[in-house]
C-alpha cells in the first residue's frame, strides 16, 4: 500500500486506520517520488491525493496508467464537487472520496478494491534478463554467457531499476528518487558516475552496451 498524501491533514490517521485493518502503509508527499516507488517496486493500492505538491493528482494518475501500473486507485480530494469526481474517475481511478470522510469507510473501500484486484502481487524472480545479460536477484551478480560479475549495492539498485523498466526512457529524477530514496538534485553527478560503472561493467563481460543515453530526458536501457 502506498498513500501519496499532501494538504490531507489527517494523513497520520489513514496510516494509523489501514494499520489497524491489517495492511502495511507507505507515505510520500511528492507525486514524482511515488511514481518511482510504484515502477521500481509495486504495491497493491493507492490513495492518491487530488492535490500533491509537485503534480497534479490527476497527472499522477494518468502517469501510472500510462506506464502500465495497474494497482487500484482510491483518490481522495478537500474538494467535495461532482465534476471533480467524474474527471477522477475517468482518468483511471478506481474509487474517490471527498472529505471530510468516515476513516473506517475508506478501509472498507481499500478491502473491496483489494478483493476485486486479487492477482496484483508480483511473483517473486529470481533472475532478470535482458536480451543476453541476466541480473541474479538472489546472489547480486550481473552474467552475460559463462561471465558474471559481483555488484555493489548501489550499483545493482541502478541496474535492477533500469532493466525492470527496460525500453522506457527514464528521467534523472525518476532514477534518483527510486535508487537513493530522495529528492532529485539537479546538481549531483551520482546518477552519472554509477552509469559509468556499469557501463564499464558491461563492456567488461563482453556483451554489448545497453544503457543509452536519452539527451536532455535521461537514459534507457536495451
Amino acid at each position: 500500500m502506498i498513500c501519496l498524501a499532501h494538504k490531507i491533514t489527517d494523513r497520520s490517521e489513514i496510516v494509523h486506520t489501514l494499520n489497524a485493518g491489517g495492511l502495511s502503509a507507505e507515505v510520500t508527499d511528492s507525486g514524482h517520488q511515488g511514481i518511482s516507488r510504484l515502477m521500481s517496486t509495486g504495491y497493491d493500492a493507492v490513495i492518491l491525493s487530488r492535490t500533491p505538491p509537485d503534480l497534479d493528482g490527476l497527472s499522477v494518475l494518468a502517469t501510472l496508467r500510462g506506464i502500465g501500473a495497474q494497482s487500484p486507485v482510491l483518490m481522495v480530494s478537500p474538494v467535495a464537487d461532482v465534476h471533480e469526481r467524474i474527471e477522477g474517475l475517468r482518468a483511471g481511478a478506481d474509487d474517490y472520496m471527498s472529505m471530510p470522510f468516515s476513516f473506517d469507510e475508506m478501509l472498507a473501500r481499500i478491502e473491496v478494491l483489494l478483493r476485486t484486484r486479487p492477482s496484483l502481487k508480483k511473483e517473486v524472480q529470481p533472475m532478470l534478463r535482458v536480451d543476453s545479460l541476466r541480473l541474479d536477484l538472489v546472489k547480486r551478480t550481473l552474467m552475460f554467457q559463462q561471465s558474471k560479475l559481483r555488484m555493489q549495492p548501489t550499483e545493482f539498485r541502478l541496474l535492477e531499476f533500469m532493466m525492470r523498466h527496460a525500453g522506457q526512457v527514464l528521467t534523472r529524477s525518476m532514477i534518483f528518487e527510486a535508487v537513493w530514496d530522495r529528492h532529485f538534485d539537479p546538481d549531483t553527478n551520482l546518477i552519472d558516475v554509477h552509469v559509468a560503472r556499469l557501463r564499464k561493467k558491461v563492456r567488461e563481460l563482453g556483451a554489448q552496451q545497453m544503457i543509452r543515453t536519452v539527451r536532455g530526458s535521461g537514459y534507457r536501457f536495451g
